[in-house]
């Protein structure tokens, strides 16, 4: 006699296959909390790259700006001028004096001195480059310098009539009767260390980025 074991369709076994989700069946609201989560953490990870990477640039550009600042502390250290940009020899060998207004005047001449922000100037290129970020952002540190507190943070991108307020506010200082040409080095290097103070605090604000 043969014997046979049915199993009552309604009664599960470790043998029986997984049931399947219908097409168009909507997931559990397990499987979607799942699945958005997935989504959100992945977007997560993308703005934490995103942000460390901005924030390596502004390391990278702020140590260019301590550069640039030290190059400028070094043509003030060579000559130093009061009441206008540079001093230069023309192609006849003739000193000559430009303003901010005829900067280009001194542009390819051989340098003689320059004033605090034409030190800045120069050290970033020449009259050519006076209107760029680097030299607005470091013009930033050296009025921060000038006028803050150190170790206070610096206020990036200020309005354009504020910046040139401020230019205007170095170049009086600079022209100020009894000014020497060592206290406008040492205000370039207090420069200096304004943006090692910014460098220390961006890179605090790093995070690791994990996944």
């Amino acid at each position: 006699m043969t014997l046979e074991f049915r199993v009552p369709h309604d009664v599960d076994t470790d043998a029986s296959p997984a049931p399947s989700t219908p097409t168009g069946t909507v997931p559990s609201d397990t499987t979607r909390r799942t699945g958005l989560r997935g989504v959100l953490d992945r977007l997560a990870v993308r703005r934490a790259v995103a942000r460390d990477r901005r924030l390596v640039a502004h390391l990278h550009e702020l140590d260019d700006l301590q550069r640039l600042l030290t190059g400028a502390r070094g043509v003030v250290e060579r000559g130093w001028i009061q009441h206008s940009w540079f001093a230069y020899l023309d192609e006849h060998g003739h000193l000559r004096k430009a303003s901010s207004a005829a900067a280009l005047a001194a542009q390819g001449r051989p340098l003689v001195a320059a004033c605090l922000v034409g030190a800045v100037v120069s050290a970033a290129g020449g009259p050519q480059v006076v209107h760029s970020q680097q030299v607005q952002r470091a013009l930033d540190l050296v009025w921060h310098a000038l006028a803050t507190d150190e170790g206070r943070p610096v206020l990036w991108c200020p309005a354009p009539d504020v910046r040139m307020a401020r230019v205007r506010d170095l170049t009086t200082w600079n022209d100020r009767p009894g000014r020497t040409s060592a206290e406008v080095a040492s205000l370039l290097l207090t420069a200096e260390r304004v943006a090692v103070h910014e460098a220390e605090r961006v890179a605090a604000r790093r995070v690791p980025v994990s996944g």
